[in-house]
């Protein structure tokens, strides 16, 4: 089966899509961006191409007859299963690289007490690993280093307690470790791993049908259809770091003007809110790039600068949002400034302002400054689209309608829920009609 990838290598995140023939997306990846951009790249990409083959899944046993709630609840199952499977898989990578880090002066006399301890902490994760995945489980984030980093933190501490050994050492020990299993894909071939989900399903119920459709049998022939990358267009923050030629790179600014038109074909106006920049982009009734206006090297206003706001409050980043939605009374923002941000929210708090009032305030700060981006480019006309990783934020969300509403009047405004995936999306429609556009020359030849 021919497939087309766009990869958008951001600051913060990188984010790949698997399109068909049709431009219909079968695929979607993300994964937290490294200094090792070409592994970040790979793992989207493989993220893209799992997520790739649960659509194959639900096409092959839709057509099969099946019920739909059944089939919702047998593709989860499967999911979760396939999920933990590629969790116990780092989890091996990851102890064996701690394993290794014991060495050196620092150990001296405590190597084997730390590698016993090491031994209990990993067992213990494995243990508690199947209720990370259980039918209604909360996750405060899919990406192994935060779910294992959080997990071994806990289990290190008692166990380091227990054992009498320095808890600075266990966690000198992951700190090191974790950058090394970060930085490198899971190795396990991802059939295997599909296979080893579906006996864990099948393990709770052994017999699975709905309709008169064999799912299991189903499942194992759908895994033999291959999913080959015809053609590959990257961009984003890193993508001149990418391991392509230049025909295969596209910018952020046409990837993100032509991923937004295929989401929403009448879409006029672009907003993107990324961690480094925001853009502001103007398109024509075929996605073209029209016009265009980013912000200076300054990243203030973007997704970092809310991150380093998270940073000092000592929140998590998607925790901003509902806390600002708190407020009836926004502080007064008049800079965004990152290299200040720390010592005005200090002052500010020290003065007795609420921190939801001074986190609303700075989610209007940040609008406003990519609202005058966007008027730079042209201003806003019907219909407007909201991407980027800040559109999930729902303070930012009730900024931008705000201001758009005073500044333009009543204006459909399109936000995606996979509108983080823009950039990725129009990089692979980009490699589309690229194959396209070569094997229609080569067949005219």
């Amino acid at each position: 089966m021919k497939t087309f990838v766009g990869i958008d290598l951001g600051s913060t995140t990188t984010k790949a899509v698997l399109l068909d023939e049709n431009s219909q997306v079968i695929g979607r990846g993300i994964t937290n961006s490294r200094s090792n951009y070409a592994t970040a790249a790979r793992v989207a990409s493989e993220e893209a191409h799992v997520d790739g083959r649960f659509t194959l899944f639900r096409r092959a046993l839709n057509a099969g007859g099946g019920q739909s709630d059944e089939l919702d609840t047998f593709l989860a199952a499967l999911e979760r299963a396939f999920r933990l499977e590629q969790f116990l898989e780092q989890l091996d990578d990851l102890e064996a690289t701690c394993r290794g880090q014991v060495k050196g002066d620092r150990f001296a006399g405590l190597e084997s007490g730390v590698q016993e301890a090491i031994g209990v902490v990993f067992t213990n994760l494995r243990g508690e690993a199947p209720e990370l995945y259980a039918p209604g489980a909360k996750r405060k984030s899919d990406f192994f280093r935060d779910i294992a980093g959080s997990r071994y933190h806990t289990q290190a501490e008692e166990v380091a307690r227990q054992a009498k050994l320095p808890y600075d050492l266990l966690l000198n020990v992951y700190d090191k470790s974790i950058i090394e299993v970060e930085n490198r894909p899971p190795a396990g071939e991802l059939s295997e791993k599909f296979h080893r989900a579906l006996a864990r399903v099948l393990a709770i119920d052994s017999v699975v049908r709905t309709g008169s459709t064999d799912v299991p049998q189903t499942i194992v022939d759908t895994l033999g259809i291959g999913l080959d990358e015809t053609y590959l267009v990257g961009t984003g923050y890193g993508r001149v770091t990418l391991p392509f030629s230049k025909e295969h790179i596209r910018s952020e600014i046409l990837c993100h003007g032509l991923g937004a038109h295929m989401m929403y074909p009448n879409t006029r106006t672009v907003l993107d809110i990324g961690g480094q920049d925001t853009k502001g982009i103007q398109v024509d009734e075929n996605g073209i790039v029209a016009n265009f206006q980013m912000n200076d090297r300054c990243a203030a206003g973007c997704g970092r600068y809310l991150g380093y706001i998270a940073d000092e409050m000592n929140m998590g980043l998607h925790e901003l949002g509902p806390l600002a939605m708190k407020s009836d009374r926004p502080a007064r923002i008049n800079s965004t400034c990152t290299v200040f941000a720390g010592a005005e929210l200090r002052d500010r708090l020290s003065l007795g302002e609420k921190r939801e009032d001074i986190l609303a305030g700075l989610h209007r700060a940040i609008i406003l400054r990519a609202i005058s981006i966007i008027s730079r480019s042209g201003g806003v006309t019907n219909e407007f689209t909201f991407t980027g990783g800040v559109a999930k934020n729902e303070a930012a969300v009730r900024e931008l309608r705000k201001l758009i509403k005073e500044n333009y009047g009543e204006v459909t405004i399109n936000i995606n829920p996979e509108s983080i995936y823009t950039g990725a999306l129009g990089a692979a429609e980009f490699a589309r009609r690229v194959y396209e556009g070569g094997a229609k020359m080569e067949h005219a030849s």
